[in-house]
């Protein structure tokens, strides 16, 4: 009998899989158009599936870039595992765990119906419990953010999940900066509140670990993209 149910169970799981990876997919498109929601010209909580993919098909360019900021074919980027070679299929928890010269970089540039452009790029770190990230959105002066969207495994809600749900306190990144004078400085997320109104945002009141997380997620990741920004710039 036990024999049974794995094999029924197995079989499920192996008719099942497309539908989750097809799900999945549109989740993390969605995730990426959270990053330029304000500049959608539309209310993304009202796109269903087939818009969220018309959307990034026809207004979102794919670029994946190595730790020298030099843009990767896709036949490579395939060999490294990921279908498509795409960078929707780059697995940041995958490649954070690499050395940075094995790394690769997903980059998303969005085009507005208004012809504007922005750069979106990915990043990950460690709240109190597990793994953060975000997609973070930024004008064509690749300084300026622009718009962010934050997620998380299992940070506590009402406290350190506040980084996903609170829109006041994520809508704080937008028009920050993260040069100063040509040099890479980020976003400090300051307990008991900004003081530099360019480079900080307020804390999360009682949960400064996962503050204290997209600091050093921001610090540390967004400057892996350094190289690249300074390819585009020439």
């Amino acid at each position: 009998m036990t024999a049974i149910v794995a094999v029924v169970l197995a079989g499920m799981f192996t008719a099942l899989k497309p539908i989750h990876d097809a799900n999945e997919a549109v989740y993390n498109k969605r995730a990426i158009l959270s990053a330029v929601a304000d500049h959608l010209g539309e209310d993304l909580e009202g796109f269903s599936d087939e818009k969220v993919e018309e959307v990034f098909s026809s207004q979102i360019e794919q670029l994946v870039v190595d730790g020298n900021g030099d843009e990767l074919d896709e036949e490579y980027v395939a060999s490294l595992g990921y279908i498509g070679g795409k960078a929707e299929s780059v697995d940041m928890a995958k490649e954070v765990k690499k050395a940075d010269e094995d790394r690769v970089w997903p980059v998303f540039i969005y085009t507005s119906s208004a012809g504007k452009k922005f750069t979106i790029i990915s990043t990950r770190g460690k709240g109190l419990w597990d793994a953060i990230w975000a997609c973070v959105a930024l004008e064509d002066d690749l300084n300026t953010i622009a718009g962010v969207a934050f997620d998380h495994v299992t940070e506590t809600p009402g406290l350190g999940a506040e980084i996903k749900d609170n829109v006041a306190w994520y809508k704080q990144f937008i028009g920050k900066k993260l040069f100063e004078n040509g040099e890479f400085r980020s976003i400090y997320v300051r307990k008991g509140g900004a003081k530099d109104p360019v480079y900080e945002v307020d804390g999360i009141s009682g949960a400064t670990i996962t503050a204290d997380g997209v600091t050093a997620m921001f610090k540390t990741d967004i400057k892996k993209y350094e190289p690249y920004f300074n390819t585009v710039k020439g």
